[in-house]
This record gives C-alpha cells, structure tokens and sequence, in this order.
C-alpha cells in the first residue's frame, strides 16, 4: 500500500522527480479518427504480418459523448507502421454482442498477445437506466488464435471478473463496477488483471484479480494496490527493459500521467510522471484552436513494444486537432532519454 501524492509534493519532500519516462514522449499526431464516429482507448498489438494492429473503442457521434455508456463496439484497425495511418478493417465486438451474454457497450479494450493466442479484455455494463450502468461493470474477455477471429469468450456470462461478492474484498460494492481492464501475463506464470473500482464515498483506485490459468477464475487480491487521496484511471500494464511490473495510470482531473513500478506487480513504488499535460506536447495555440479545448486531455494509455523496449504509447483525446466533431486516439513516440 501506498499514498499517492502530487508530484510537487515529492519535491517539497526534498525528494527529487525523475521525469525519465515523461521527457522521452514526442507526440507524433493522430492515429485513428472518424468523421462520424467518437474513437476511444486504442490498444495496439503486432501481428504476424508485422503490422499494427490496434483494437479500439468506438460510438457514433450523434448519440453524444456519454453513450460510450449505451452504443459503443469494439473495432480493428490496421497500419503498416507504428504511427499510422491506421486503415478500419472490422468491428470485433458489437454492442449487445451475442457473445457477451446480454450485456451492452463494449469499451475500453486490452489486447495482448500471450504464446499463440491473442486475449482481448474489455468492459460492458448490464444496461436498463443510463444513470445505474456504471454500477453494473464488469470485465469480459475474448480469446482468439488469429486476430482476425474467431473469438471465443471466457468466464461465465460474459464476464471474467465481476464486481466481488466477499464484503473482506476492498471493491466489493463498487458503485463503478470493475473496469478498465490492464492484463499481464505476469513473468511467473500467472496471470494478472489490474482493475478500477470505487466504495461509494471514495476515490476510485487500482486493485488486481490474480488467476493461475488464462481462463481463470480470476481471485481479487482482499486490498487495493493504491491508497490514493487523488482519482486515477485507466490503467496499463507491462514489464519494461529491467523486468520490473509497470502500471501506466491517469490523473483524468489533471490530465497526467503516473507510471508506478514493482518487482512483484503488487508492491508498488511511489509514482514517477508518466506523461504531461497536453500543452506539454501539443502547443497551446493548437489546443485552443481545437474542437473542444476544454477537453484538452490525454487518457487510457495502451502501450506498444518492440523487442521488449516501449517505442510507442497510443492516447485518447478529447479534443479534435483536424476540426472535425469526434474525438482522437493519438499516437506519440518514446524515444531515448538524452
């Protein structure tokens, strides 16, 4: 457990910042957009043919922001090059999918290539009142051998992890559901689903479901991973060049970045900046030239390595730098530090 504290805070503790991760990004430009569509939460994975294949949220603009909640699906995208541009191939989860067991609004998805399968983890709600679908998240996971499908769904219902029913378990309760899936096939043979929730009252925070096989089932760890007085979200899980277990978070209120580091994926170290705000990368007279500056935010960080080295991290905007209606996935490179 530990306490998550603003950055300046670190520094007032006389503790120096190490900004290494957040200094190496260039922001590159837009790598998916859609004149009648709102693209969210991008998630790259490298096929077999070496091209990039990214697995993105996406609702139509006309039923407004909020219905990432009510219309949207999961789509493939695909590109030569890491920065695009990225060509729509399919959609791979419809919503209200057959596969998912009645539930609604696939979104936010995770796709992760482990041995010769491909897992793709994603969140979808239990639908009816649009006030009480946050509180009915859950996370469900699809399985293919080809990323062209089929895919086969895991768990039961449609879900492989719900919110718990043990009240001993810290998300047990959760007025958001358990969301935005970050899975890793941990170094050791297991296999871990980093997750968000909030007890009503609180701030929501990261917890982790542990399984010894893919399919599960997948046990909660009883407390959560952060003990944070400040909202996170959106989570992104991987091993970097010196094995240790990162965790790439937002501060959606912020608009930043935290990148948290462990040699077991459970104990983690005091955070470190994971990116800026926008108007680190993208220059001020761009964003207020945008769309919508007030959204001017990066969110639900997915990451692309090569080789085991992170070369590329995909972000979602709010904003639309092309002056269209929807939002972006946008696309930066991590370069070596100088």
């Amino acid at each position: 457990m530990f306490l998550l504290l603003g950055f300046s805070a670190f520094a007032e503790r006389g503790g120096a910042v190490d900004r290494s991760f957040a200094n190496c990004l260039e922001y590159v430009g837009v790598a998916v957009e859609e004149p009648d569509w709102n693209p969210w939460g991008s998630s790259p994975v490298i096929g077999p043919d070496g091209k990039i294949h990214l697995f993105v949220a996406r609702w139509p603009i006309r039923e407004g922001f909020g219905a990432w909640k009510t219309h949207c699906e999961i789509a493939r995208y695909v590109g030569d090059d890491p920065e695009g541009p990225f060509v729509f191939k399919e959609v791979v989860v419809k919503d209200a999918d057959p596969k998912t067991a009645g539930r609604n609004s696939p979104h936010n998805p995770n796709i992760q290539k482990v041995d010769d399968q491909y897992v793709l983890t994603f969140i979808t709600n239990a639908g009816g009142k649009t006030g009480k679908l946050a509180s009915t998240q859950g996370i469900a996971m699809w399985v293919a051998d080809s990323l062209e499908g089929p895919w086969t769904p895991m768990g039961e219902n449609g879900l492989i992890f719900d919110i718990p029913e043990d009240p001993s378990v810290w998300s047990h309760g959760s007025v958001v559901g358990v969301t935005n899936p970050a899975f890793l096939a941990h170094p050791d043979g297991r296999f871990f689903l980093y997750y968000k929730a909030m007890r009503k009252g609180d701030v929501r925070r990261m917890g982790v479901a542990i399984a010894d096989q893919l399919e599960g089932p997948y046990i909660p760890e009883k407390n959560s991973l952060t003990s944070n007085k400040s909202e996170i979200e959106d989570g992104y899980a991987f091993v970097d060049e010196e094995g240790k277990i990162c965790l790439l978070t937002t501060h959606n209120k912020a608009g930043t970045g935290y990148l948290w580091k462990s040699d077991d994926g459970l104990h983690f170290d005091d955070p470190i900046p994971g990116f800026d705000k926008m108007n680190q990368y993208v220059s001020q007279e761009t964003i207020d030239n945008t769309t919508r500056p007030h959204a001017a935010l990066f969110g639900r960080p997915q990451l692309l390595s090569q080789d085991g080295t992170p070369t590329h991290l995909y972000v979602a905007s709010g904003v639309n730098f092309t002056g269209g209606l929807g939002t972006h996935s946008c696309v930066m490179r991590i370069h070596d530090p100088e």
